[in-house]
Parts: C-alpha cells; structure tokens; sequence
C-alpha cells in the first residue's frame, strides 16, 4: 500500500485524508500545531494515523507523496527537507482533481474571488445543476469529490493553494484582478505572484476557457509573459476590442462560443464597480454552464453574499451600517468606498500590513466625513488623513466606535466598517472582529429603540 502523509490538519488536510484513505493509501496526517476538536474527531473515527504539536519526519519521509497545506510556504524545513528527498509536494487541490468526474470552475485574484465563486455557485445550483462549492471557500475540494455525484465545482483558488498545483487543469478558469498581496511569500517580486495567479490556466485545452479581466493593468501587463493554452475570453466596462462580456446600463451583452445573450443584473444586491466585474465573470461562467439568461436574472435577485463583505448589518435612526471586515487590504477598501454613494463614516484600523493609503486620499476627500479608528496602533492612519478628514475619533472598543460613527453620521448616511488592515490586534480574525461589529450595531439599535 502507497504511503502519503498530510502536512495540516484542517479543512483542506483532513478532506484530503479522507479522499486518500478511500482510495487505497496508507495515510499519515502531521500537524505542528493543535489539530481542532472536530478535524481530530474525523481523524480518529476514519481510523486515520495523525500527530500533533510535532512533525515526525521519518515517518513524513517515507511518503511516497506529501500534500500540504496552502499555509506552509516551501521555504519550510520539513517542506525544504522533502525537496531534497526528491518526494513530490502537492496541493490537496491537486491531489482531488485527480478523482473528480465533474469539470472545474476555478476562480482566482486578489480581490472579489470569494463573491465570484459564490455567485457562480448560487448561478448554478438556482439552474438545477448538480454544483459543489469548495476550495478557499465552503468545504475542502477533496471532500467535495469524495461525496461525489457532482458535474460542477466551483471552487475559489487563492496563489498559495495555485502554487502546489501542476497537472490539475480547469475548464473554466477565471483571473479578476491582480494587486500585490502576500508579496512576503514571493520574496516580495510581483512577477512571481502574479505567476502564481497564471498558474490558474494552466495545462488547458482549446476547448477550455480562461475569463479575464480586460481593464486590469496588472493582468495586461502580465498576459502577454504567460501561457495560455485555453480559449481566452475578456470581460470589461471599457471599451475594447473583442469584448466577450461588457456591461452598459445594467445589461451584460455576451458574444463567445456560439453565445449571443443580453442578462439584465439590475436585480443584483452587489454594490460597487468591483462587483460588476465580478458579475460578469460569474454570469460568463454561467452562461457556459448552459444556463438560459432568463434563469440567470431571476438567480441574480436571490443571492447574498458571504458574511464580512459589504454585508448591511443594520438600520439606525436613518443610518445604515455596512461590515465589510474582510476588506484587509487597500485595494479592498478602495472597492468598498468606490461603490458607497451615500456620505460615508469610516471605521479603519487593525494590525497594519504595511499599507500605502495613497490610493485613497481622493475617495476620502470626496465622500468620507469622518473616520473612527478601531486599533491599537492608528498613527499611519492619522497621518494619512487627519488633513483631509478633520472629524477623527480612535478606540479600542467595537461598542465605542459604532457609538461614536452613529455620533458623526446623520440620516441617510452609511458607517461602514473596512478596515484596510489584519485583525489580530484586538479580534482574533477578520470574522471575529465583523460579528463584533454586528453585535454593537444590534446592541445600539436596542438602546435607541428602548
């Protein structure tokens, strides 16, 4: 029996384990830290040999094959020593595309690949078609595959799970946008980055399709260095020759692959130029799924995105709160305050990542009238804007800045929390700190009302 051991014992790991042991391995699951209750329960009922706190590399290195979690870089030790073992390193993406029957909607970018995939998900399945959503979102690939009984997988790709993949092929592959991110994963070259994002048409045919983005500088730039075996197919709102997807007036027009279609998104809750964008690319995908324009309409009017992303939280006295948490980065929060049309409170601030808010400057100068700063450390942010912004106010406390934005806000504004920054100084995650948000906007609505 063929021995692979499993670096990382979470989503991706344990659904990767599962996968291997129901088809014939010998399998060896190595987590340096603590493994979660729940993934230790699936381990230890599937009867399947794992570690914790340590790894064991003589028992790692007699694999056959190591698949990896996307969060282990391959500068790592253990990682280092089984490239000079010469033992194959692997993605749990790459290792499920092996099994899997049904085809492959991939979808990559810095920005907007979560509310894609999840809108060609919701696309899909509101169509009848047998979808399975995965990858960075929703559940592992691998334990979507050993359900089976799919003909979809929509599955979100961030550049680390991208890097360990190598005969995986999409048969839709969509590229959104490409800003630099996690540049100290990639010895801060954005060249080998944006690699990483190309890695996503990798190994296809003529008869696959690579959806991009014909309006990022970044892509274009990168397009030309970069393979591309598939049929490409470009989406924008500026005018352009060979437009496959363009939108004009809330109708996306369609012309590729024996489609002509017209699909009015005036239905859709997404706000923003971003999100039109990610429209597009969803409808595309959907649209060479087989999905009649009709369906798709109707599905655009249902769907709601993830939590933590432009997600409206609630209603005060005329004001309206908006948690969009997972904005972490610049590039995020410019999306999110481009697409706001209503006067804006801002709440920013977090563990820096060392942000340039230069980008910035005109969106605040024209539409936010103040800023409350929610962080432990917000000199760069004062020092950004207290120029442009006068109205400047900094907690540590959630309850404390839904308090004072509702303070600074009046009827018909919006307070949107995006914080252009990690979370790890005062919450324990993106998703820790938007409930807490959540929490105080519904705890203050509670207080007015009372």
């Amino acid at each position: 029996m063929q021995k692979i051991a499993i670096l990382g014992a979470g989503e991706s790991g344990v659904g990767a384990a599962l996968l291997a042991q129901a088809k014939g391995y010998d399998v060896f699951v190595s987590d340096r830290g603590s493994i979660a209750e729940k993934y230790r329960q699936q381990l230890s009922q599937a009867h399947i040999s794992f570690e914790e706190g340590s790894h064991s590399l003589e028992q790692i290195y007699a694999a056959a094959e190591i698949i990896k979690s996307p969060g282990i870089p391959d500068t790592a030790p253990v990682i280092a020593g089984a490239q000079e073992r010469n033992i194959p390193v692997i993605s749990e993406i790459e290792f499920a595309g092996r099994y899997a029957q049904g085809q492959f909607i991939c979808i990559t970018g810095t920005n907007g690949k979560t509310t894609t995939t999840l809108l060609t998900y919701h696309l899909l399945k509101s169509a009848g078609l047998k979808v399975a959503l995965a990858g960075n979102v929703g559940e592992s690939l691998a334990g979507k595959v050993l359900e089976g009984g799919y003909d979809y997988y929509a599955v979100e790709l961030s550049s680390f799970q991208l890097d360990n993949m190598y005969a995986f092929k999409a048969h839709i592959s969509i590229l959104l946008n490409i800003t630099p991110d996690h540049l100290d994963r990639y010895g801060y070259q954005m060249d080998k980055y944006a690699a990483a994002k190309f890695r996503i048409a990798q190994n296809m045919t003529v008869s696959d399709y690579f959806l991009y983005n014909q309006d990022d500088a970044e892509i274009q730039k990168y397009r030309a260095s970069h393979e591309v075996p598939g049929t490409q197919l470009a989406f924008g709102l500026k005018e352009a020759e060979g437009l496959a997807l363009r939108l004009e007036e809330n109708v996306i027009s369609a012309s590729f692959s024996q489609i002509k279609a017209k699909v009015d998104v005036s239905k859709t809750p997404l706000i923003g130029q971003h999100n039109q964008y990610n429209t597009m690319a969803a409808v595309g995908a959907a649209l060479l799924a087989g999905i009649a324009p009709a369906q798709i309409e109707d599905a655009l009017g249902t769907f709601r995105n993830a939590d933590h992303r432009l997600q409206p939280v609630g209603e005060i006295e005329g004001v309206r709160f908006i948690n969009d948490s997972k904005a972490t980065n610049v590039e995020a929060v410019w999306y999110a305050l481009d697409g706001i049309r209503q006067p804006i409170v801002w709440v920013a601030g977090g563990t820096d990542k060392g942000n340039d808010y230069s980008s910035l400057v005109p969106l605040v100068e024209q539409k936010v009238k103040a800023i409350v700063c929610l962080g432990v450390d917000n000199s760069k942010i004062r020092a950004s804007f207290s120029q442009i912004c006068p109205k400047l106010a900094e907690t540590q406390d959630v309850n404390e800045a839904v308090q004072l934005a509702q303070g600074f806000a009046q009827a018909g504004d919006v307070v949107v929390l995006s914080p252009a920054c990690a979370s790890f100084d005062l919450f324990k995650n993106y998703e820790h700190r938007g409930r807490a948000f959540a929490e105080a906007v519904a705890a203050l609505q509670r207080t007015v009302a009372s």
